[in-house]
């Protein structure tokens, strides 16, 4: 039986966007994901953003969520790390 997926769009910002090279990802998930997992996923690719884990907020289609909100297609993901500046 085939699973179900989800195709989300993740924009990149501050040690993100450093780290990839990109301004934004196309990413498929399994139905019912959490947005956590969107930077599970990161992190997994990455290991130096593990600093930002604990840090980073969420954001789904320019609303910030909480880290337990579920993914639906189509969502557009920002992880907002703290940013510095002047």
């Amino acid at each position: 039986m085939i699973q179900p997926s989800l195709t989300i769009t993740v924009k990149l910002f501050a040690a993100y966007q450093e780290a990839y090279g990109v301004p934004e990802l196309k990413l498929e998930f399994p139905c019912s994901t959490p947005v956590s997992a969107v930077q599970q996923h990161l992190l997994a690719e990455h290991p130096e953003l593990e600093q930002w884990r604990n840090l980073t907020r969420f954001g789904i289609n320019l609303e910030f969520v909480e880290s337990d909100t579920i993914l639906r297609d189509g969502d557009e993901v920002v992880l907002i790390p703290p940013v510095s500046g002047g």
